[in-house]
């Protein structure tokens, strides 16, 4: 496989699983966002039904806030291997070629933090909602609301 070929396949590749990433998180922090605006508390019996429903995609959210910077990771790893091949095969020792190969081989990193950063605010936003919504429930069940 040629060496150009591998770089477009990190930049695209890379950014590419990324950017579906963010479009997944964002997706599902919107999906949660309003099923948490809209739940009438009234309609569980149990705590822990509650709870169930507050959870779900939650810990799809978690996964990929976790994970972004990693796959980021892996693609400036794989970006940097490629820039020293093509040092190594074309034997350049140029301070300039290898500053720009290993620049545009750290945008995948930046890429990852980029995606994990807004990803786990709403996780931790959505997480504390959710704690609310059960003191709300267990105030109107004491209350007998419920």
């Amino acid at each position: 496989m040629n060496v150009e070929k591998i770089a477009d396949w990190v930049d695209y590749g890379f950014i590419g699983l990324l950017g579906l990433l963010s479009l997944i998180g964002l997706w599902l922090i919107l999906e949660r966002y309003f099923y948490y605006r809209h739940l009438d508390l009234r309609s569980f019996r149990e705590k822990e039904e509650l709870e169930i429903a507050l959870g779900e995609n939650m810990t799809m959210i978690a996964s990929i806030g976790a994970n972004a910077p990693f796959i980021g990771l892996l693609g400036t790893v794989v970006g940097i291997m490629v820039t020293f091949v093509t040092i190594g095969q074309s034997g350049l020792v140029e301070t300039k070629e290898i500053m720009v190969g290993l620049a545009l081989a750290l945008k995948t990193t930046a890429g990852g933090i980029l995606v994990a950063i807004p990803v786990i605010w709403f996780y931790n936003l959505l997480g504390r909602k959710a704690e609310i919504l059960v003191a709300k429930w267990e105030i109107m069940k004491r209350r007998g609301e419920i």
